[in-house]
Formats: structure tokens, C-alpha cells, sequence
């Protein structure tokens, strides 16, 4: 919750229900794929 605070802001700027939703589910969306960004490969060596 402190990194979408950071990120996206502490409060959602649409007024109307359905447009917070879509808001949101794309806020979550930027935070998986910055996520992803940032985790390192794993390979198995042996």
C-alpha cells in the first residue's frame, strides 16, 4: 500500500464510481510490470 501511495498518489482523481475502478486497475497494472522490471532472472547453472 506505501508503494501505491508513492507511485500513483493518495487518492483517486475521478469523480464517479466506474472511472475510480478503471483508475485503479490500471495503477495496479504500471505497479506489476515495474515490478516485474526490477526482479532479476533466475537460471538454473548446473
Amino acid at each position: 500500500m506505501m508503494r501505491s501511495k508513492q507511485l500513483i498518489g493518495r487518492s483517486l482523481r475521478p469523480r464517479s464510481l466506474p472511472t475510480q475502478k478503471a483508475e485503479a486497475a490500471v495503477a495496479c497494472k504500471v505497479m506489476n510490470i515495474m515490478t516485474s522490471l526490477g526482479m532479476p532472472t533466475t537460471r538454473n547453472v548446473a
